[in-house]
């Protein structure tokens, strides 16, 4: 009774960090979600480092959400209803959930809106400079 060869395909997925442009967010198609990928600006960066966790609704550093500062990866599902934020947009220049108003920062974190969480970070590594896989 072990998964079947489909389902073991959709269990990981490799992403050339290359094809996406500093400052820009990619979306990705991975168990049956949207994947976001964002490769951060330095300005970006310094943004959301600066922002004291203890000001968030659901409190958590950026540091505790990248592994590598210029890289973000969370999966694209609103917390608040499951519908699918737009990247690049919103109030705090990340995430932006037209549905029921959620604005989430550059880190995936919640800042305004009725959404209770920030955007979930899946399991995910670098196997080499150039190369992300999550799941």
């Amino acid at each position: 009774m072990s998964a079947s060869a489909d389902v073991l395909a959709l269990a990981k997925i490799e992403i050339k960090l290359s094809d996406i442009p500093e400052g820009k967010s990619a979306t990705f198609k991975w168990r049956g979600k949207p994947l976001f990928i964002r490769h951060r600006t330095s300005d970006e960066i310094a943004t959301e480092q600066s922002v004291a966790p203890s000001s968030l609704r659901d409190p958590q550093a950026d540091a505790e959400r990248v592994q590598r500062p210029e890289w973000l990866v969370v999966i694209g599902v609103c917390t608040h209803l499951g519908c699918v934020p737009i990247a690049n947009a919103g109030d705090f220049g990340g995430y932006y959930c037209p549905c029921h108003g959620s604005h989430y920062d550059a880190s995936g974190r919640i800042r305004k809106g009725p959404a209770p969480l920030n955007l979930e970070v899946p399991f995910y590594t670098f196997p080499d400079d150039g190369t992300l896989v999550v799941g």
